[in-house]
């Protein structure tokens, strides 16, 4: 049966190859991931500029790319007006998740931060905020300084697997024209 541990995997199909790393076969990587301690993360955090910002829009997800740093311990963004600001400091909490690969070590991490956006208005905080490199890729007005204070944060690395692990006996089938 596909996905069965066998002590010897001689005999098995293509198919039952591709099935046995999937589910985690003795090729598979998920036996490798590393659960990020909270420092580590906060070190990985310092050193991206751009993540993936999850609100909550009405009755559905959206992401948004921001461009981040942080500071006292939270992470702080600078933009507009519009559905990411006013989502982001409705009364659900965000999601912020940053990740990248370590091509040297051939693995990837991944980070992610929970909390509650706030929007930095005082006039102290916005003094403060001014200074740090935010510095977003789209032009225009971006007044608006939002801090997600985290509530949870959390993080893994894992080995990055070559393409040839997803691989399937499908892929090389001709398609017709119209796929």
């Amino acid at each position: 049966m596909p996905g069965t541990p066998r002590g010897d995997d001689t005999d098995l199909t293509e198919e039952e190859h591709v099935t046995e790393r999937r589910v985690g076969g003795t090729e598979g990587a998920g036996a490798q991931v590393e659960t990020l301690t909270e420092p580590r993360c906060w070190e990985l955090l310092r050193h991206a500029e751009i993540g993936r910002l999850a609100v909550w829009v009405e009755d559905h997800p959206e992401i948004f790319p921001v461009n981040f740093t942080v500071d006292r311990g939270a992470l702080v963004f600078r933009t507009a007006e519009g559905t990411k600001v006013s989502a982001a400091l409705g009364d659900a909490a965000v999601a912020l998740e940053t990740d990248s690969p370590d091509a040297g070590s051939g693995t990837a991490w991944s980070v992610v931060v929970k909390g509650r956006a706030e929007q930095i208005t005082d006039t102290a905080g916005l003094m403060d905020t001014v200074r740090l490199p935010l510095l977003p890729w789209q032009g225009g007005a971006k007044g608006k300084f939002i801090r997600i204070v985290p509530t949870e944060v959390t993080g893994r690395r894992f080995p990055i697997v070559s393409p040839e692990w997803w691989r399937t006996p499908l892929q090389d089938v001709p398609r017709s024209a119209e796929e």
